[in-house]
């Protein structure tokens, strides 16, 4: 969506992120059937949630909505998103090594494999289909968003000894926060 056809009328509000281990976020999301301004509200409000993180992308789930929902911005100027509901996503080319981090596992960064290129389909919260080819960072961005709707998450690509210390080490600093 481009920001002309971002709602004006509608106040937005910052959503919570949950972060890992919290078991919420490896509910698997269920597809979007209704089209409705609600839909197009909880975008717009994962969007402002998502630049005021700072992040670049945010699956419903990682904000405790478990409907299949993405949003991303790869963009410098942050004024390229991508709002995409149902996505479904075919791989093309070969596996490049790009490093990952995640707002639910905050502070914490890891190379893994991702494809390179990706042909998304995808609908609008409006209902209307779209299709378009990603690659580099847009491509990767997209696939990390992916995984959180099917309740996966970049810590899972990881050895059970790295994944196991970021779990302390997070599970610490909420503790701490709390």
């Amino acid at each position: 969506t481009s920001d002309s056809s971002r709602t004006q009328f509608l106040p937005m509000s910052l959503l919570n992120i949950l972060q890992y281990p919290d078991p919420r976020l490896r509910t698997k999301a269920v597809p979007i059937t209704l089209y409705d301004d609600k839909l197009h509200q909880l975008a717009e409000n994962m969007l402002e949630t998502m630049y005021a993180a700072p992040g670049i992308g945010l699956a419903a789930t990682q904000v405790d909505v478990h409907v299949r929902l993405v949003v991303v911005d790869v963009s410098q100027a942050k004024n390229e998103p991508h709002v995409l509901v149902n996505p479904t996503l075919v791989l093309h080319g070969d596996a490049f090594e790009a490093e990952e981090g995640c707002l639910s596992v905050p502070g914490f960064y890891e190379v893994l494999h991702r494809a390179e290129r990706i042909s998304v389909h995808a609908l609008t919260t409006r209902g209307e289909k779209q299709v378009f080819e990603a690659e580099g960072l847009l491509a990767v961005c997209i696939q990390h968003e992916c995984d959180h709707l099917d309740g996966k998450l970049f810590v899972d690509y990881l050895s059970g000894l790295k994944r196991n210390r970021i779990r302390k080490k997070l599970l610490k600093q909420q503790k701490q926060s709390a």
